[in-house]
């Protein structure tokens, strides 16, 4: 699978580390950065990686951030990009199973290393349910569609 990676600076110890243990499975990881503890605007680091996932790209993304919060906002903004901040084990595989996520958005303040590994994978080998989840997905897609057209009718006004 091929996976993106970023942080803000709050996030750079363990974006490292999770980076490493997405190699150990065998995942082609692309680290978008930072890879220093300076701060940073983390929205110029989730875009870099939700772009790559919005295009096909990248299959996933690991977005980090002090509270992950951030990070999904942003995140959330690229077409078809599906990123859903998680904080243990439940949510982790909810947002695969219910939502397909694509992003998963991490709390470098709130996670310990071994939550953090646990969660990461139960987030890539947890499967899409399908069936009534897949016909909710297509109404967000809609949703998705119209606020584009609306944005591009905006334009075309201006």
């Amino acid at each position: 699978m091929k996976i993106g990676i970023a942080s803000d600076h709050r996030g750079v110890a363990l974006k490292s580390r999770l980076g490493q243990l997405l190699q150990s499975l065998n995942n082609e990881v692309r680290d978008f950065g930072p890879f220093e503890s300076q701060s940073v605007d983390y929205p110029d680091y989730a875009a870099q990686v939700a772009r790559e996932v919005s295009s096909g790209a990248l299959d996933r993304g690991i977005l980090i951030c002090g509270t992950g919060i951030g990070m999904c906002i942003t995140a959330n903004k690229f077409a078809g990009v599906r990123a859903a901040p998680c904080h243990d084990s439940v949510t982790a595989e909810y947002s695969r199973l219910h939502n397909d996520a694509n992003v998963i958005c991490l709390s470098a303040d709130q996670l310990s290393d071994q939550l953090a590994d646990q969660v990461i994978r139960i987030w890539l080998k947890t499967p899409f349910e399908e069936g009534r989840h897949a016909r909710r997905l297509q109404k967000i897609s809609e949703l998705e569609h119209e606020v584009a057209v609306q944005l591009l009718s905006r334009g075309e006004n201006s």
